[in-house]
């Protein structure tokens, strides 16, 4: 009943969301600005939150997911005027990173895997494996760039050149997210951005976080010991809640773990 008495002063109230997972739009749980809009929207608009504090873990995925949430996200900071803060739990690399540069200061624990500035594109080539067993493949097109990298024909040299052009361009979007938001925060001395990551401490002294930190120590230190936590979670599906996963979800779990066990998590 606190807060309904007039001209008494209320504890102050952190919105904590949650982004652990891959980011895109396929699987149950996956991180996606449609799945998150109205989660992140409520976190800025319930209360008037002292701060929103994002507890990141993931290790990223789709470029285009990553750019609709931290714009949402910074649209939002912008217009309520709320300041942002990232805790990065296990990993925050390539997407996540992105994620987490949303923020306007970022934490990481001593062991955090943060970087990986990049982008990449993999599939793979069965056109041989077709060969030894007598499949043709046969491909009918319009327009002369329209099976580019067809997985089950013999790579083609110019189309590699198309998509290394493709991924440059989205490399460049993805640099000056980092560098608009870092600003002089990152240092000059050496190459952000060749994917490579860091762990937290050698991540602060480049400038991509802003200090060693967990949530609550972090918050209490900031808004005081009684700082409240307002936790909003990205909500599954009944069935998945249950248990109850279809086959493609299982696929969607295995390539998530794979995703993390890149970076040995």
């Amino acid at each position: 009943m606190k807060r309904f008495v007039p001209f008494v002063k209320n504890d102050p109230t952190v919105a904590v969301v949650r982004l652990a997972g891959v980011i895109g739009t396929s699987g149950r749980g996956a991180l996606s600005d449609a799945a998150l809009g109205p989660t992140i929207e409520k976190a800025f608009a319930r209360g008037r939150p002292a701060a929103v504090a994002l507890v990141i873990n993931s290790p990223g995925g789709s470029p285009v997911q990553s750019s609709l949430i931290g714009a949402r996200i910074r649209r939002l900071a912008d217009e309520k005027g709320i300041p942002v803060l990232a805790f990065v739990e296990d990993v925050a690399a390539s997407g996540g990173y992105w994620l987490a540069a949303a923020a306007d200061e970022i934490f990481a624990d001593e062991s955090s895997v943060i970087g990986s500035i990049g982008v990449i594109s993999a599939t793979f080539g069965a056109h041989e494996l077709l060969g030894r067993h007598g499949i043709e493949r046969r491909v009918h097109t319009a327009g002369t760039s329209k099976s580019m990298l067809d997985p089950f024909r013999p790579e083609d040299p110019k189309d590699v050149e198309r998509l290394k052009t493709l991924l440059e361009d989205i490399h460049g979007n993805f640099k000056a997210h980092v560098t608009g938001r870092r600003g002089a925060r990152l240092t000059n001395e050496q190459d952000l951005f060749t994917g490579e990551v860091w762990l937290g401490r050698r991540a602060q002294a480049l400038g991509l976080i802003d200090g060693i930190g967990h949530l609550v120590p972090v918050l209490k230190r900031r808004f005081g010991d009684k700082v409240k936590l307002r936790r909003y979670d990205l909500r599954r599906p009944l069935m998945a809640r249950l248990g109850m996963r279809v086959l493609d979800d299982a696929f969607n779990q295995i390539e998530e773990r794979a995703a993390f066990a890149q970076f040995g998590l």
